[in-house]
């Protein structure tokens, strides 16, 4: 990833995104579980929302809602006043890459920028412009199985933002990474974040996932999954070193704090 300018161009922002009254159930009578909810959050556009809780709470659960591959049991989802349509509203970044292998890492981007509506003779131009913000640039030939783990994920969420949607999504996408790429991609997608100006909401149970990369937190209790903590960051989004602000006070404090509220919404 190419290294913040010393003069920052604040991008325009969008993404609005209403979460009211949303409770979420999966099967019927005794059956029934109730996954998530009532939760109510409202998110300003251009914000990284990171919902955080311990496995079971619901976090990838209100993802689906969002991204709209799911329809709420009760309450309403919307994205810039309308209900979310997947492909539409957000690009979505699984926890597997889910690349088609038989693919290019270029051909991955180039379908994801046809199912955009990208002229065909601008695709080429922008899917190297997709690659190089995600640090793949000359990639575009190689086969998915040459390419790193990491590297893979890299090309995921290039094609996420293949088409200009309000929302990105994550769901736990470095789960499966070492710490080294982990921390890596963490701050690329910081850095993409911030200069796409989409509101991105990001799915953890890292409280130190959490700490480095929102500007809002929110714990979810366990199942079935309400808000136990909404958390506003004051840290630096842009132009600080990754480093420093890890062992920043301000920032293992934050840490701490997300933790501990971690650990007692899942008692």
């Amino acid at each position: 990833m190419p290294s913040p300018s010393d003069v920052v161009t604040e991008p325009e922002t969008r993404g609005g995104l209403r979460i009211n009254g949303v409770s979420h159930r999966y099967g019927s009578g005794k059956d029934q579980v109730t996954a998530l909810g009532p939760v109510d959050i409202t998110v300003d556009p251009g914000s990284f929302l990171v919902l955080v809780g311990a496995s079971g709470c619901g976090k990838s659960t209100l993802l689906r809602l969002i991204a709209g591959f799911e329809t709420p049991s009760e309450g309403t989802v919307a994205v810039e006043g309308t209900a979310p349509t997947p492909g539409v509203t957000s690009g979505v970044v699984f926890q597997q890459p889910r690349l088609f292998p038989w693919r290019t890492v270029g051909g991955n981007v180039e379908l994801a920028l046809k199912y955009a509506k990208v002229p065909n003779d601008r695709r080429t131009e922008r899917r190297d412009q997709l690659l190089q913000r995600v640090g793949l640039d000359g990639t575009a030939d190689r086969k998915i199985w040459e390419i790193s783990g990491g590297q893979q994920q890299r090309v995921a969420i290039a094609r996420a933002l293949a088409a200009e949607t309000p929302l990105f999504l994550l769901d736990e996408p470095f789960a499966a990474l070492d710490a080294l790429t982990r921390e890596r991609l963490q701050e690329d997608v910081r850095q993409v974040s911030a200069e796409s100006g989409r509101t991105t909401v990001f799915v953890t149970h890292s409280a130190d996932e959490a700490a480095f990369l929102g500007s809002r937190i929110v714990v979810l209790t366990r199942r079935p999954g309400q808000v136990a903590l909404d958390l506003p960051v004051d840290l630096p989004r842009t132009g600080v070193d990754a480093e420093e602000l890890r062992l920043s006070p301000e920032y293992a404090r934050l840490r701490a704090e997300v933790g501990r509220a971690v650990k007692a919404a899942a008692a």
